[in-house]
């Protein structure tokens, strides 16, 4: 069997569970320092608060991983909570020219997944559909989304099949017909 992992052409976790220890460390640095230093050590007060701090930390996490990590597969893209099949885009738009005055229509369109934008320190990258529609995906490192998006989208024909896939039932069907 396959593994899952080994598809992945592109991916962004959106947060880190390294994180939720950052603010118990750091109280526990603050003890360490008070037991050193011999007065009164607040052992309530600084375990509660590096507690605190590991539960809200723990929400953020758990809210960046479902609602801003990125996805890129051969197959689709999902970017939050929402998954587009990349047969959908019909091709990926130029980055936005810095000296233009003109914005781009792609950067006033909806964003992917259930945000109402894009997300903080992420940049967007226009997408056009083969409905006509227009959509934002985002990601921080947007350069290389962009390049592995790009790509996968050559890759794919007009049916949504690779082209290395359809190029070999095309020929399976010439063996066919000899």
């Amino acid at each position: 069997m396959s593994d899952p992992a080994a598809n992945v052409l592109f991916s962004e976790p959106g947060a880190r569970y390294r994180t939720i220890a950052y603010g118990p460390v750091l109280c526990g640095i603050v003890l360490g320092l008070e037991v050193i230093r011999g007065g009164q050590a607040h052992w309530f007060g600084l375990i509660f608060c590096g507690l605190l701090l590991a539960g809200f930390v723990w929400l953020q996490v758990i809210a960046g991983k479902r609602h801003i990590s990125v996805e890129l597969t051969p197959d689709t893209l999902r970017e939050g909570t929402e998954t587009l099949p990349l047969r959908s885009i019909a091709e990926v738009l130029p980055e936005i020219d810095e000296e233009s005055w003109d914005d781009e229509d792609w950067e006033s369109a909806r964003a992917l997944g259930e945000l109402t934008g894009v997300p903080r320190r992420r940049k967007g990258i226009g997408l056009k559909l083969r409905d006509g529609g227009l959509v934002q995906a985002w990601a921080r490192d947007h350069h290389t989304l962009r390049a592995e998006l790009t790509a996968a989208v050559a890759a794919l024909d007009g049916s949504g099949t690779p082209v290395a896939e359809a190029e070999t039932a095309e020929g399976d069907e010439e063996k066919e017909a000899r």
